[in-house]
């Protein structure tokens, strides 16, 4: 992983590449920026099997998908509440990588020295039929996810 790139963040992951440094990466934190309803119908991450819990925080609310005013003030509150050093590396997933390269980019504006947009997001590209999850992303890499 490098530091950060001229968009404002410390760039781009893959999956496995995120996965890996969650396995690998004690301090790294993993923070899922869909919306409930996402976590809820979709499924989410599941990192149980390496002792880590995933930060679920909406980068947009649902159902208005207005960026939450108070989404960095809030993750900081939560990532200093779990003792998360700054040089920790905060990997950011949404549905397709849109909402948390956002996401990465305004938590590193706020000193969190390295963040990164995991590209792939949780359920990748529209395939051929204009579906997800079956081309790239979390679900379709087999990563360990669960569904509610």
């Amino acid at each position: 992983m490098t530091a950060q790139s001229p968009n404002g963040y410390a760039g781009d992951v893959s999956v496995t590449e995120a996965y890996s440094t969650l396995e690998g990466d004690k301090s790294s934190v993993l923070v899922d920026v869909r919306t409930k309803a996402e976590w809820s119908y979709v499924g989410a991450p599941d990192l149980s099997d390496i002792g880590k819990e995933t930060i679920f925080i909406e980068w947009q609310e649902f159902p208005s998908m207005k960026v939450s005013p108070d989404f960095t003030a809030r993750l900081v509150e939560i990532l200093q509440a779990r003792g998360v050093p700054a040089a920790a590396p905060i990997l950011f997933l949404c549905r397709s990588g849109v909402r948390s390269r956002a996401a990465a980019i305004a938590l590193t504006k706020a000193g969190q020295a390295h963040c990164y947009n995991i590209a792939e997001g949780f359920e990748g590209p529209l395939d051929d039929k204009r579906k997800r999850g079956a081309v790239d992303g979390w679900k379709a890499r087999g990563l360990p996810w669960a569904q509610s």
